[in-house]
């Protein structure tokens, strides 16, 4: 089968063929080939997406590419590496659903719900905090912090920060195992337990604490842990 698109029959070029027959009739290397819109000298643009693809060990993967390391492959440069990230983006935020201002928290599951797309298959630590008002609406989220969760990196003036500016009256904090292990260290309890102490101190409620391992999550308050 010819791999330069312009020798292809026109039924099977990427883009004639998504419009006949949907997106869900392309192939991985096809869709990639879409956004990547041309090849380059001696490389057809199904090539170089087929390459992509295979290198980083499968689509999810080259997901989570960098636009760094994405101009680092051969045939992908500033413009074509973010017309990747942002569609990557925009299906990880579809994944994820809403967690937006004014949205009411019910449980640890609607939190649960949004970051596990978004954690799931990252590498490195993080650490979130979700202010919320009195009825349990979202004020806003914060990244605090990246790395292994522990005291010297989770101070409790950057926890509550943004809380007490944003006069939040509870908080969710929240964080990821890259190894997909849910089960809370030592540490996670002693800082969980540090933070909550805090909160009392400034009334502010540590309402829970998520632990997100791929895609399952451990509550500290499903536990009764808080």
């Amino acid at each position: 089968m010819p791999d330069i698109v312009k020798d292809l029959p026109e039924s099977d070029r990427p883009r004639e063929k998504l419009i006949a027959k949907g997106p869900q009739a392309l192939t991985e290397r096809e869709l990639i080939a879409i956004l990547l819109r041309t090849g380059t000298k001696g490389k057809s643009v199904l090539t170089i997406a087929g390459e992509l693809i295979s290198k980083a060990g499968g689509l999810s993967q080259l997901a989570l590419y960098s636009i760094a390391k994405l101009i680092k492959e051969n045939g992908i440069k500033n413009d074509k590496a973010a017309t990747l990230a942002a569609a990557f983006e925009i299906g990880r935020r579809i994944d994820a659903g809403a967690l937006t201002k004014n949205a009411v928290i019910s449980g640890s599951k609607s939190v649960a719900d949004y970051f596990i797309p978004i954690l799931r298959d990252d590498l490195q630590e993080k650490f979130f905090v979700v202010s919320l008002t009195t009825a349990h609406r979202i004020i806003r989220s914060d990244e605090i912090t990246k790395g292994t969760l522990n005291a010297s990196l989770v101070h409790a003036r950057e926890v509550f920060r943004n809380a007490i500016e944003n006069s939040a009256a509870a908080i969710i904090l929240l964080h990821n195992h890259p190894s997909g292990n849910i089960e809370p260290s030592p540490e996670d309890k002693r800082v969980t337990n540090k933070l909550a102490e805090a909160g009392k101190i400034i009334d502010i409620q540590v309402l829970d604490h998520l632990i997100i391992g791929k895609e399952r999550y451990f509550s500290f308050s499903d536990a009764g842990l808080l």
